[in-house]
Formats: structure tokens, C-alpha cells, sequence
């Protein structure tokens, strides 16, 4: 509000908040009945002193600050602030384990297995047969053994962490191997230089970023090192004049000097890509049968899970793994270990495809998808200054993984009619707000 002099002019001689509106004022406003109705008169007064309190200390003389600005200032914010967080959304990207979008979408057993242990108590760290203490570590490694071929396993809450802790446990103090072209960053600041320095452990990088030979990895080892590291490059490719050295060849090296090898291979596969056109993703029960000591993948992406990160090897390893201080900090709850549980149950069932939604979307027939978009743009076809089609396209699976593969899809495309300014941005905020 703008106090004014006789003579119309702005004056500087009167304090301008003591003309803010007061908090009973904005309260009378209907916007605020609606508020108060849903989150309580106690939790929208907050926000009423609070939006005062910024107007106070922040805005200049002259802001426009009546009570129906004010109060729709505060039921924006009553949105933002109360509403379910992380808001749900519909997932149009083309991206199908979309990182920014919460990953995998778990399925419905899964969903109800966490409903279930969300609601009651539940023998996270009992042994019911014995009546004694159990450990929530052990609860899924048989079910993990027998899907990976495994002698056992454990999980962290996700997969940098499960990286984190195999370093800590395993080479605290003493050297890893790990080729040039694969100490990268996977991924929200997820460096392996920077993990295997947080935990202890010393880099010893090997090879060129495009090639790097067996020989590379044994001219290295030292009575120093502790284990080879291989990383799947997850997220990008480099093509051309390269060479790498497999997961087998590495662990028949490492075997042979008794340095034991660990294999980051980041999205959790369990199923073979191929009959979807894709064949460069590699799968955790390959590289347990290749020889791997230890195994870490993430739960929440080609897995298909709730956020989590395994760890699947030799039981020597893992028993170290567990008695690490580390180990606690890096823990999951009972409600990732229910749906976790139920979304492994899948692949015991050979169900995946059928119920794991991640599955059921990479292996969805086109047509399938064709009809979605086409129902899509039946529903958009009267919608004012837009004309809707169906075109070809191709999808990711994204989440970092299969870099460089897509899947063929029907994409729906939205194109102004005429040519107005800002009209795509406006388009694009009102499907995001939809």
C-alpha cells in the first residue's frame, strides 16, 4: 500500500508498514476459509505472520499489499507447502526410469507389502523361531542368492552407498585399480574418485580413457592393492578405437594374485534386453557367473524397486561388509526391505514383465502404445490453439541405463496453430499443472 501527502506525492515521512494489512484482516479473506478448513486455523496463521514478517524486512515502500494480495500470496504458498509432497505426476518424458520423476513406480504387491509394514510392528531385527535378536541384514540374502547365484548378500540405502561401504569394509587404507576410462561421474556428483577417496581407499587409475589392456591392470598390483574395480559406464558410451577388458578376464587376473574383484554395474538387470533391441546392459547373475567377488546395483531402476543398494558376492566379503560401522549409517527401513521383498518375489515367479511396471513398459507393444497417445489426443483435440497429432518416436529407459538404445514409441506431438508469442512455454506449464 502506497501511503500519499496532500498533495498526492509518496510520503517518505510515513512508515509504510504500518499500513500492512492485519492478520484477522487476511483471515477474513475466502481464500483463507478454504485454507483453514483443510490445514487448520493454528497452521495457516503461521504463514499469514509469517508472509507479514517477510513483507516487513524485505519489500520496498510502494509494494502493493492489500489483504486479498496478501492472502493469495499465503494459499499459494498453503499449496506448496501442504500439499502431498512429492507430488504426483504423469510421466510424458518418453523416459521410463525418469531420475527426476522418483525412478521406478513400484508394483502393486509391492505397494501393498509396504502398506502392510507400515501399519503394525514387524520383526525387522527378531528371529520369531528362536525368540531372539535377528538383523535386518540377512532378512532378503537367501532370496538374493537365488536369484543371483550369490553365496550372499545386503543392502544399503542406494548404491552409492552400497559402493561406499564394499570400499570401506574391503580396501580402507590400500590401493584400487580402476581403469581410466571408467573413474566417472555417473551421475548427481556420484564420482568414483571421489567415493573411493571417501572411503579410504587409494585410486590407481589404469589404461587411456578408450583403451585399457589386462596387462594395464597387472603391471599395477602392488602388495598394496586390495581389489580391481570394474564400473559399467552407465550413462554414456564411447565408441571407435576402444578396448576393455571384461569382468571375466579381470577376475581370472585377480584370482590368480588373490586380489578380490569388484564389479559396480550400477542398474540392477535381472532380465535379458535383447528381445527389446537392447544388448548392452549387463546382468547381475553374468557377473556373479563370471566370477565377481562382490556385485553392487541400484534397486530403484531396471530392478524395478524401491530405493536401495545391493550387494550381492562371496559370504566372506558380505560378513565383512556387515560388521563395518559404515554399515549401520547406510541401512534401509522396514519399508524398503517389504517392497524390496515383493518386487524380488517377481522374478522368483518369472512375473517381472507382468507386474514390475519399469517391465511392463520396456516390454509393451507399440500398439499398445500407439492406442494410449491416440486417446491422449482424442482428449486434447478441443483444446484452443493446438493441433495434435501421433508420430513415430523413440524411448529411453533412462535412470542411467543402456546409454545410446532407445525403443521404438508413439509419440504425441502438440504444435501452436498460428504463430504467438510465449505460446509453448504456456502450453508446457499448463500440461505441467494439469
Amino acid at each position: 500500500m502506497r501511503p500519499h501527502n496532500a498533495s498526492g506525492n509518496q510520503d517518505v515521512g510515513v512508515d509504510w508498514r504500518r499500513a500492512l494489512p492485519s492478520v484477522e484482516a487476511i483471515l477474513r479473506e475466502p481464500l483463507m476459509s478454504v485454507a483453514i478448513d483443510a490445514y487448520g486455523r493454528g497452521a495457516v496463521v503461521s504463514l499469514v505472520r509469517e508472509r507479514l514478517d517477510d513483507l516487513r524486512h524485505r519489500a520496498l515502500p510502494g509494494v502493493d499489499a492489500t489483504a486479498p494480495i496478501v492472502a493469495r500470496s499465503v494459499a499459494t504458498e498453503v499449496q506448496r507447502r501442504f500439499t502431498l509432497s512429492p507430488e504426483s505426476v504423469i510421466n510424458a518424458t518418453g523416459v521410463i526410469v525418469h531420475t527426476n520423476l522418483g525412478r521406478a513406480p513400484l508394483s502393486q504387491d509391492a505397494i501393498t507389502a509396504i502398506g502392510q509394514v507400515a501399519a503394525g510392528y514387524s520383526a525387522l531385527e527378531y528371529d520369531v523361531d528362536r525368540g531372539v535378536r535377528g538383523s535386518r541384514n540377512a532378512l532378503l540374502a537367501p532370496l538374493l542368492s537365488q536369484l543371483t547365484g550369490a553365496e550372499d548378500g545386503i543392502i544399503a540405502n542406494n548404491n552409492a552407498a552400497a559402493v561406499l561401504v564394499v570400499l570401506a569394509a574391503i580396501a580402507r587404507g590400500r590401493e584400487v585399480i580402476v581403469s581410466r576410462g571408467q573413474a566417472v561421474e555417473i551421475g548427481g556428483g556420484f564420482r568414483i574418485p571421489t567415493i573411493l577417496a571417501m572411503s579410504g581407499a587409494k585410486l590407481v587409475e589404469v589404461g587411456t580413457t578408450n583403451r585399457t589392456r589386462l596387462g594395464d591392470y597387472a603391471e599395477a598390483i602392488t602388495p598394496k592393492t586390495a581389489a580391481l574395480l570394474h564400473v559399467h559406464p552407465s550413462n554414456f558410451r564411447i565408441t571407435g578405437f576402444t578396448e576393455t577388458v571384461s569382468v571375466a578376464d579381470l577376475t581370472a587376473l585377480g584370482h590368480r594374485q588373490g586380489i578380490p574383484v569388484l564389479d559396480d554395474i550400477g542398474s540392477g538387470c535381472l532380465l535379458d534386453l535383447s528381445p527389446y533391441g537392447i544388448s548392452t546392459e549387463p546382468r547381475v547373475q553374468d557377473s556373479i557367473a563370471a566370477g565377481a567377488d562382490l556385485v553392487c546395483f541400484s534397486g530403484d531402476k531396471l530392478l524395478g524397486g524401491p530405493q536401495s543398494g545391493i550387494v550381492v558376492g562371496g559370504a566372506d566379503f558380505i560378513a565383512r561388509i556387515r560388521r563395518h560401522p559404515l554399515m549401520r549409517a547406510v541401512r534401509v527401513d522396514k519399508i524398503t526391505l517389504a517392497g524390496l521383498h515383493a518386487t524380488l518375489l517377481h522374478y522368483l515367479r518369472n512375473e517381472a514383465t507382468e507386474k514390475i511396471p519399469v517391465w511392463q513398459m520396456i516390454a509393451a507393444p507399440l500398439e499398445s502404445v500407439r492406442e494410449r497417445a491416440a486417446s491422449w489426443m482424442d482428449a486434447l483435440q478441443g483444446v484452443r490453439g493446438c493441433k495434435v497429432a501421433l508420430q513415430d518416436g523413440q524411448s529411453t529407459i533412462g535412470g542411467g541405463t543402456t546409454p545410446g538404445e532407445s525403443i521404438p514409441t508413439c509419440i504425441l506431438s502438440i504444435r501452436p496453430v498460428g504463430t504467438s508469442r510465449g505460446w509453448a512455454s504456456h502450453v508446457a506449464t499448463e500440461l505441467r499443472h494439469a
